[in-house]
């Protein structure tokens, strides 16, 4: 450990991790204006050039928090499939998809804000691919491949569109599920 006391960020273990929590938590607190780069190192409780360590902009990290986003979605949208029976998966993947926007809706603006660009990001672009995947596979079960595409969007579009509502407080999550019976 070095003993200048001037590059505390160097010796912070894991670092990447402690700003993006900082991140989600200025998220969730003051929506997308609030995450800062300086902000995030502050609350990590590192100095305000630490984070360049790691991401190279403020967009960066925004794109850091969205890919986390993705991620849990899709983890939250295989879940539910895993526990619906084939003729109840589509359903079941739609609920846990308003879950999601109603349990994190700051996280959820961002990963549909137009924020960040998923081309200019790897990592996010994949993740969201792999978050569509989720739904399309679902959809395959029940449909010919060759419109399972089609109807993959049709099945986001209709659940995306309540989620924004529930997001934007417009309905509250109940309203909307009762929409997917």
């Amino acid at each position: 450990m070095s003993t200048s006391g001037g590059d505390t960020a160097y010796h912070h273990g894991d670092l990447r991790r402690s700003l993006i929590a900082a991140a989600r938590d200025l998220l969730r607190a003051g929506g997308v204006e609030a995450v800062t780069l300086r902000e995030a190192a502050r609350l990590a409780g590192v100095s305000h050039n630490a984070p360049y360590r790691h991401f190279a902009s403020r967009e960066a990290l925004l794109a850091a928090l969205a890919t986390e986003g993705f991620r849990a979605l899709r983890k939250a949208l295989e879940e539910a499939g895993r526990r619906a029976e084939p003729p109840e998966r589509l359903t079941a993947l739609g609920r846990a998809y308003l879950r999601f926007a109603d349990a994190d809706r700051a996280t959820f603006r961002l990963m549909f804000g137009g924020v960040v660009e998923d081309a200019d990001h790897p990592d996010l672009a994949e993740a969201s691919s792999a978050t569509f995947g989720a739904l399309r596979s679902v959809v395959t079960e029940r449909e010919s491949p060759a419109g399972a595409e089609r109807d993959a969007l049709r099945a986001w579009a209709l659940v995306h569109g309540l989620a924004h509502l529930v997001a934007d407080r417009q309905i509250d999550a109940a309203r909307a599920e009762a929409c997917l019976k």
